[in-house]
């Protein structure tokens, strides 16, 4: 009973808020422990344990979550004992640190989120849905916000919804467009394994100057492109998106499709081996009594609007082949009021990918329509 109060006060005397600031102060201070720190490092592994696995057992949603995050500030040894027990989204499903929004979300129930709008300050901030409800604000997840460079525009990426430039710590990547606002290429802060190198280019920079720290990557990695297909008749219809993702998985296996990325075509098993994830938009169909092009999005999406969209895997590097799964909506995102949408993704995408696939869709392409 007493050691139970005595690690409720050490929860209760941790602060928290909506975002993941507390994890990452961490991180800047591995090495200090708290008044408690002795006592709670040396207890015993089977017995710390057994805490950690109750806790992630029972707080499964936010902001009970929040205790599971406790457990990781306690002091180092119950950081890593934490990192050890709690599992990544693919396997458990659950949100619970900063990096679990780089990594791919669940394989069979997708996440479910919101995406807020203030079109005033051009910011977009992602929320974890924790109620079926589209007015709950949910659980802060990540924000963006669009600036505009010469002749393209940028949407920084961060963890932190007050401070959102490249600079910061809570940086977590960047979404770089062209002039016309049809191609896209996705950058990452960290490299997405080890051996990658910076994308060389201006706009893969992350400083104007030097380097100001060398605990901060210069530069940003290039982890994926989309793409908007030209519609030259002007034909009725929704937009055509083609998005490449890259992922550490590869495979061996024979596969007779091929598949054009950027002006070349690729057999299914050579861009799998490459670690090509390939996406396209699923295709509507024309509902004559409504007049409009539909899509089933079971319930998520309520009102009609050209940046709807559900994507589809062509090639994906975990399946025999390295083809997709054509029928299986990994991504999904529509308008639900005028600036709030719906974003549902599942494995193989993270939230930051499917985010940053999502803010593509805002802004006018007045040659896709």
């Amino acid at each position: 009973m007493t050691s139970s109060m005595s690690l409720r006060k050490v929860f209760r005397s941790r602060k928290f808020s909506r975002s993941f600031k507390e994890v990452r102060s961490f991180d800047a201070a591995a090495g200090e422990e708290s008044a408690h720190g002795n006592a709670w490092s040396n207890m015993l592994p089977e017995l710390l344990g057994e805490i950690i696995r109750r806790v992630d057992a029972t707080e499964e949603q936010w902001p009970h979550r929040q205790n599971v995050v406790a457990c990781a500030c306690v002091c180092k040894r119950w950081r890593d004992m934490t990192r050890e027990i709690v599992k990544s989204p693919s396997h458990n499903g659950k949100i619970t640190f900063p990096s679990c929004l780089k990594q791919p979300g669940p394989r069979d129930v997708p996440h479910q989120c919101l995406i807020k709008r203030n079109k005033k300050t051009s910011t977009f901030y992602l929320y974890l849905a924790l109620t079926p409800s589209f007015t709950d604000k949910g659980k802060f997840l990540l924000a963006a916000r669009r600036y505009r460079c010469g002749t393209h525009t940028e949407y920084i990426i961060s963890l932190d919804a007050d401070d959102l430039s490249q600079g910061s710590n809570a940086y977590v990547g960047k979404l770089s467009s062209d002039f016309l606002g049809t191609n896209f290429t996705i950058y990452d802060s960290q490299p997405p394994h080890s051996g990658a190198k910076p994308s060389s280019g201006r706009a893969s920079r992350r400083f104007a100057s030097k380097q100001i720290s060398p605990q901060v990557p210069a530069g940003n990695f290039e982890v994926g492109q989309v793409s908007y297909k030209f519609n030259l008749l002007k034909s009725r219809g929704p937009r055509r998106m083609v998005c490449s993702l890259k992922s550490p998985v590869s495979t061996t296996s024979e596969s007779s499709d091929s598949i054009s990325l950027d002006g070349h075509k690729m057999h299914s098993r050579e861009l799998a081996a490459f670690g090509y994830t390939i996406l396209k938009n699923k295709a509507p169909r024309w509902h004559e009594h409504l007049q409009c092009w539909c899509l089933n999005f079971h319930g998520r999406v309520t009102v009609a609007s050209v940046k709807n969209f559900q994507l589809v895997a062509t090639v994906d590097p975990s399946q025999p082949g390295g083809k997709g799964d054509e029928e299986t909506v990994l991504l999904q995102f529509g308008k639900v009021g005028d600036d709030t949408f719906t974003m549902d993704y599942r494995q193989p995408l993270s939230a930051f990918q499917a985010f940053a696939i999502c803010l593509t869709s805002f802004g006018t392409k007045l040659a896709c329509e």
